[in-house]
């Protein structure tokens, strides 16, 4: 059993993406191995092996190994993070949320009643366009600065720093950006208006290293409390809502716990998970 479960089922010329224990109880049973099992007693055999064979997880086998520069550059930016900051200084993690869709219903959302009757919304929409979320998240703070735009270019994207330069209060001197690799954050338009505004210090992260931008763990809270039921009538007021969905947040804005001891926990993973 153990050494099917380690198996994908393709090899075995079945048409299934991973086991359960009900096709284990089957495969057992068309292989002649046993006579009868039931799905329940294959669950405590692999139970007892500590093997779930129909979990799964998305990882990533990089093109190149994680060298030296990869995790000095995790190093720095784990530094960024938990480090004290001067007075005149904060660190902003920046990011774009993307096709963000208005997705107005044919039919009204319907709050949830009692008798356990949940939200209801109708599974047919209209389609209305999408727009683009540019947001930079305050690692100390917890607050959120975010505009929408049409589109995810250069040009956008500097209107966005264009706001930030103005948002944030004249005593900051300077502004670290973490950012990932994309060609939004570092083409020639962009890097001549780095040039000319100093206050602005970008660190970019590694390679697929989503995980390493903060801002990423407020868009999780974003999705799941304001884009799961996507039903707004236009892109007015889907940008309205995620205004003001920010303003909300920012009333009770709260950092994440990035602490040097479970960031530490992460790199003493990491060479095992790069090997």
């Amino acid at each position: 059993m153990v050494r099917l479960a380690c198996e994908r089922p393709d090899m075995l010329a079945r048409s299934l993406s991973q086991w359960d224990c009900h096709e284990l109880a089957r495969q057992l049973i068309a292989e002649g191995i046993v006579k009868d099992i039931s799905a329940s007693t294959v669950r405590r055999i692999l139970a007892v092996h500590q093997l779930k064979p129909w979990r799964h997880h998305l990882w990533l086998h990089p093109k190149q190994p994680r060298d030296a520069t990869f995790y000095a550059t995790i190093i720095e930016l784990i530094d960024l993070y938990t480090c004290p900051l001067w007075d005149d200084e904060v660190v902003l993690s920046v990011d774009e949320k993307t096709s963000l869709q208005p997705r107005p219903r044919l039919a009204p959302t319907l709050p949830a009643q009692p008798q356990n009757i949940p939200n209801r919304h109708e599974h047919e929409y209209k389609r209305a366009g999408a727009l683009n979320l540019f947001a930079a998240f305050d690692t100390r703070s917890g607050q959120v600065y975010g505009h929408c735009y049409e589109r995810k270019r250069q040009q956008e994207f500097i209107a966005f720093l264009e706001a930030l330069d103005q948002e944030i209060a004249a005593h900051i001197r300077t502004i670290h950006l973490v950012c990932d690799n994309v060609s939004t954050h570092h083409g020639k338009e962009v890097t001549r208006w780095f040039a000319k505004h100093p206050r602005f210090v970008v660190h970019f992260t590694p390679v697929h290293c989503s995980w390493m931008n903060q801002v990423e763990q407020w868009f999780s809270i974003l999705q799941r409390k304001r884009l799961r039921i996507a039903d707004f009538t236009s892109k007015d007021h889907l940008r309205a809502k995620l205004d003001q969905f920010i303003g909300e947040w920012n009333q009770q804005a709260h950092p994440f716990n990035w602490s040097t001891k479970s960031v530490a926990k992460v790199m003493a993973e990491a060479p095992a998970l790069a090997a």
